[in-house]
């Protein structure tokens, strides 16, 4: 076992516990205290992202319920090692973006393509004015609407409009903030040493800046009271007639993948909804870079979301490289003995929630025989390399859906990206059963 193995379970541990997160937002409270400072949020906005025109659209709102300064900045898009797979990002963009505007009663269409660029940086001034002259909260949703929607209705005539190189100058400022606090996309706020990405991370602000007393109204509500609720996963079982399979595409090294899947088991228990594991290379393994900087958001994000959803998770050992390839070979090995899900929802419990070493032998017989499988004949099995054809096909069969990342689930024809999307999995399933 090496020395990194030993430690890194510890060190995540600790990094990635409840009781860290909570003593840097004691600190950072006292710290704004002290200074006589006001609630503040930086929020960051790509102007050809769908996603920061949903949230502009929420500003409004956010700022109706909490006694909070803004500042606003104006960003580009992320650099390409944070964006491997950028056409399929841009275009699951828009098509997600539709999806959860649908959901929260906000507006924005798919309209197949991007804004053309010369829209684009005329609405890029008209915003980097806006943050100059304090007109950004009141004018970012109308802009970002005015440029989605089609035939394009962007305002001109008396529109104020930011200089060239004043406009490069800020945007070139903004990323060179956004970089120094730690995150790389647009559609994120940054409030006092925490980053919330998108209108999906907005109740786990909301519900901090409640605790400290920023409403408006004073008064902490007695349930929780979201602009955007987290969507509750489903309780009761339901008898489906015809209950469609579940595609579920896992990468072992993925934190989201980890934290998703018992609930998608547990989504197909309820449902009568057959689960396939649909298993591919981890991102790292397949020659794309994972930056610094989004390796540590998403781990301390998917930390914020396991504790919500009350998930074990925090005690890491980085599935990466042997491990990864090891816990793999060992799927179809458990499938065909009808212990594939057991032994997922063991090797993810194992290596994400208790710093089990998956390259080890004692780590990985502990993750088998837990999931009820016999050690000799699975070590056995970790010497057939069959596994890496079936991991390239599902990740060709992921791509061809126009998805790149990982956990991805598809029902009948509707395919989507993200842990956070199983409401879309079960609304499709109850939705196709009332055919």
């Amino acid at each position: 076992m090496s020395l990194k193995s030993l430690l890194m379970p510890a060190i995540s541990q600790r990094f990635l516990s409840r009781e860290r997160l909570e003593k840097l937002r004691i600190r950072a409270e006292r710290k704004r205290q002290a200074q006589g400072e006001a609630h503040h949020i930086h929020y960051f906005h790509q102007v050809d992202d769908p996603y920061s025109a949903l949230a502009a659209a929420s500003l409004p709102m956010l700022l109706a319920r909490y006694d909070v300064a803004v500042s606003a900045h104006v960003v580009g898009p992320p650099p390409d090692s944070a964006a491997p797979e950028r056409d399929k990002l841009v275009a699951w963009s828009r098509r997600d973006a539709q999806l959860l505007a649908q959901r929260h009663g906000l507006v924005f269409s798919d309209t197949g393509g991007q804004p053309n660029a010369a829209d684009v940086q005329k609405a890029t001034r008209l915003l980097v004015a806006g943050t100059r002259d304090g007109r950004f909260l009141a004018i970012a949703s109308g802009v970002s609407q005015d440029l989605w929607q089609r035939p394009l209705s962007l305002h001109s005539g008396t529109a104020i409009l930011a200089e060239a190189t004043d406009t490069a100058a800020h945007l070139a400022q903004s990323a060179a903030l956004r970089q120094k606090l730690g995150h790389y996309l647009g559609a994120t706020f940054f409030y006092s040493g925490e980053w919330y990405w998108g209108i999906d991370r907005l109740h786990h602000l909301e519900r901090r800046l409640q605790l400290l007393g920023a409403q408006r109204n004073g008064v902490l509500p007695v349930a929780p009271d979201f602009l955007f609720p987290p969507p509750a996963d489903l309780q009761q079982p339901v008898q489906l007639a015809h209950p469609q399979t579940i595609d579920f595409f896992v990468s072992l090294r993925s934190p989201y993948s980890a934290i998703a899947a018992a609930r998608v088991f547990e989504l197909g228990r309820r449902t009568g909804a057959a689960v396939r594991i649909r298993y591919v290379l981890p991102m790292a393994m397949r020659g794309l870079p994972v930056p610094r900087s989004k390796r540590i958001y998403i781990s301390l994000d998917a930390a914020r979301e396991a504790l919500l959803r009350r998930i074990p998770f925090g005690r890491v050992n980085d599935p990466l490289g042997r491990p990864a390839e090891r816990g793999l070979a060992l799927i179809p090995f458990a499938e065909r003995a009808g212990k594939g899900e057991a032994y997922l929802l063991s090797f993810m419990q194992g290596v994400w929630a208790e710093g089990l070493d998956a390259g080890s032998e004692r780590g990985l017989r502990r993750i088998a025989e837990r999931a009820g499988l016999d050690w000799l004949p699975a070590k056995a099995a970790l010497k057939d390399e069959s596994w890496r054809q079936t991991a390239e096909a599902n990740r060709a069969e992921m791509f061809g859906l126009g998805l790149w990342g990982v956990p991805s689930f598809r029902v009948g024809d509707t395919a989507v990206w993200g842990q956070d999307r199983l409401w879309v999995v079960e609304d499709e399933l109850l939705k196709t059963n009332n055919k």
